[in-house]
């Protein structure tokens, strides 16, 4: 329980930290589309892998399950909300967490213990400046894209599957699926991007900030920035989902 406090303690501080330093020049933007590519370009393929499966594997259960009691011509519109707004999201999400909220908090648990961070304060450069806030907003550029990748892709598995499998034909698929979708369904998946790579960013910075016990404190801060990012974003995914809810439901 100490530990949960203390790590929620540590994410406030650091947020007010970087939100005191964000607008302040210069603004490294060489090391943001450094970040940018390492975050984002490089977690395209796997974001891919897990979109087209999981767009797969839910339409040939949904359409093997619907099949049974002649509902099958419901598949594409159940599919392609279902991927808009949780699976393409919280998946690639998840996936995001594993492989770049491990890198950062290595990468900085390693520049912590090797004391190039005391070396970037002796220099009279902030580290939050120079490490956390350039990772910060590559991640909120990087996640949204890739979640808009993987929702595209996530559709056309779907759509795969449903025509050579259930035996739909194509351009109903597609017709179904635009034709029923509302605006709601792609900005409730799409609005929760942006809280998800803060989740994710702040998440691995503060692990990696705050390493202690050498290597074998890098290692325990890499695992503790993929499993408490990822909390994060599962329980945060219900209260995002519960307040686009609200906001539907008011417009």
């Amino acid at each position: 329980m100490s530990e949960i406090i203390e790590f929620f303690g540590g994410i406030g501080i650091l947020t007010k930290n970087v939100w005191k330093e964000l607008f302040q020049r210069p603004m490294n933007i060489n090391l943001i589309i450094d970040q940018v590519f390492q975050i984002g370009y490089r977690s395209l393929p796997i974001v891919i892998v897990t979109a087209v499966s999981t767009g797969m594997v839910m339409t040939l259960q949904f359409g093997l399950g619907l099949e049974r009691f002649g509902g099958t011509l419901y598949v594409p519109r159940i599919i392609t909300v279902s991927i808009l707004r949780e699976m393409g999201p919280v998946f690639s999400a998840l996936m995001i967490a594993a492989r770049v909220g491990a890198g950062i908090a290595s990468e900085i648990g390693s520049m912590v213990v090797t004391q190039q961070i005391d070396a970037i304060r002796a220099l009279g450069t902030s580290p939050i400046k120079k490490i956390v806030i350039p990772r910060l907003l590559a991640c909120i550029i990087s996640v949204p894209l890739l979640i808009g990748i993987a929702n595209l892709v996530g559709f056309l598995g779907g759509l795969y599957v449903g025509v050579f499998e259930l035996k739909l034909d194509p351009e109903f698929y597609i017709l179904k699926a635009i034709n029923n979708l509302q605006v709601g369904d792609y900005f409730s998946g799409f609005g929760k991007s942006f809280f998800f790579a803060i989740f994710i960013a702040v998440s691995s910075c503060y692990f990696g900030m705050t390493v202690k016990d050498g290597t074998k404190g890098v290692g325990l801060a890499t695992t503790k920035a993929v499993v408490f990012s990822s909390i994060l974003i599962l329980v945060g995914d219900f209260f995002l989902t519960k307040l686009f809810w609200v906001f539907e439901k008011w417009a």
